[in-house]
């Protein structure tokens, strides 16, 4: 399997060389040195030799440099050369062997593969599939933790445990008292980094599961319109708002009424910590019902909302799909004013 994996790392590098500049710089430079925590299997936490950190950039920055315009390579598996993009195929291999394999597209068309250790594999009898990755042996350096392919999701139990981490240590910065202080307040970060952190890892996988379930349901309504739409919109501002309400679509869907149950409070936390600005701006009515939430208002007010914003999101996506059909590669605007004056 090691030039199996080898391969799959040779075309991360290659979509890492191709979008890695997209980012801004700050992120750049924090996802590098998380890449090379990981690289070297270091824990979570460890203090960074500032001169190994820098020697380690130039050179890995002069190695995408050269790839930059380099096509992906096929994949050598059971003696054969496999499309990267088919990772059917590949899983049917090296599925038995314990492994497991992601290719596709994330925002802004970006290319994205790994490879990982197989920890659960399910599915259910209408066919949707479940497969759950621990450690991973090879990654991008954009690695989402939740990823849904055709009629299967891929949680990724490393990238999402690595993701928590980030979103700690930014926090550790300015210590400010908002939503993600409330979610952290509910684990012993300070006194057991370790156990804290397995602890929300345990708890988030399922949101992230719920997320994707919400994410595959709309999927099936929406069609496969939706992701030619995506690729017609890549990097415009209407691609962000697409996402944005689907996001919000899957989210009223399944993990919302998940976290307004007894027991998901610091889940509910930390879902709040981590709207985006384009979700926030699109679902303003989400964040008052939080702060009202706070305040001891309750959960059916919430409950209502939630109701409320799935057939809301699902509505405009809909007309995001009509405008699509009607305008075509030039939809963006359309879109992007459709979207802009449905703010709920």
């Amino acid at each position: 399997m090691q030039e199996l994996i080898a391969a799959v790392q040779h075309n991360c590098d290659i979509a890492d060389a191709r979008h890695g500049g997209d980012f801004g710089m700050c992120t750049y430079l924090l996802k590098m040195r998380e890449r090379y925590r990981w690289e070297q299997g270091l824990p979570l936490g460890a203090t960074l030799d500032r001169d190994a950190v820098g020697d380690w950039l130039t050179a890995r920055e002069q190695r995408l440099e050269a790839l930059v315009d380099d096509p992906f390579v096929e994949l050598p598996c059971n003696g054969r050369r496999i499309d990267p993009f088919d990772a059917e195929t590949v899983n049917a291999t090296i599925g038995p062997l314990g492994l497991v394999y992601s290719a596709g597209l994330v925002q802004g068309a970006r290319e994205n593969f790994f490879i990982g250790e197989l920890e659960q594999e399910t599915r259910s009898h209408n066919g949707f599939g479940l497969r759950v990755s621990g450690r991973e042996l090879a990654r991008c350096l954009n690695a989402p933790p939740a990823m849904t392919r055709g009629t299967t999701i891929f949680l990724r139990r490393e990238s999402l445990r690595r993701y928590l981490w980030e979103r700690y240590e930014s926090w550790l910065w300015n210590r400010p008292q908002n939503a993600m202080a409330r979610a952290i307040a509910c684990y012993p970060f300070a006194t057991e980094l370790d156990a804290a952190l397995d602890a929300m890892t345990a708890a988030e996988m399922a949101v992230i599961e719920a997320h994707e379930r919400g994410e595959y349901e709309a999927g099936l309504d929406l069609g496969e319109a939706w992701d030619d739409m995506l690729i017609d919109l890549a990097m415009t501002p209407a691609e962000l708002m697409a996402r944005a309400v689907r996001d919000h679509l899957a989210d009223c869907t399944y993990t919302l009424p998940m976290l307004l149950k007894p027991g998901r409070e610091a889940s509910l936390h930390l879902f709040v910590a981590n709207l985006g600005a384009m979700r926030k701006q699109l679902f303003p009515a989400l964040q008052a019902a939080y702060a009202d939430w706070l305040d001891g208002a309750g959960a059916p007010a919430f409950d209502r909302l939630v109701e409320k914003g799935r057939c809301h999101w699902r509505d405009l996506a809909h007309v995001m799909l009509v405008l699509h059909r009607r305008h075509g590669d030039a939809a963006s605007g359309p879109i992007a004013a459709a979207v802009g004056e449905a703010c709920l």
